[in-house]
């Protein structure tokens, strides 16, 4: 007779995803190519599955500097068009022209 494993207590999905990322998961491994023992082509995977106190604890916040990822604050404009302020004699700015072209 065969004898099925069976687990003890109940473990959903919530608790298995808040147990990785409070410790953290890495999963690591090399891919290798090799034609006649020439190495043709190497891929290193490195993972870190984590949450982010996790990852500023062990130095990682790469994210905090990245200006893909964050924008720094403008100041909102005071007027959305360029022109001449209503009222105002002063002419509006004018872009710099580029330097002429001896022949």
């Amino acid at each position: 007779m065969e004898r099925v494993p069976t687990v003890s207590g109940t473990t959903n999905l919530l608790d298995i995803l808040d147990r990785v990322l409070d410790k953290g998961l890495v999963v690591a491994g090399d891919i290798r190519i090799s034609l006649a023992n020439v190495e043709l082509l190497t891929i290193r995977i490195r993972l870190l599955v984590c949450s982010v106190d996790k990852a500023e604890q062990i130095g990682l916040n790469w994210w905090k500097h990245d200006p893909n990822l964050t924008t720094p604050l403008q100041p909102t404009p005071s007027r959305s068009l360029p022109g001449p302020v209503p009222g105002s004699t002063r002419p509006a700015p004018r872009g710099r022209r580029a330097p002429a072209r001896r022949r």
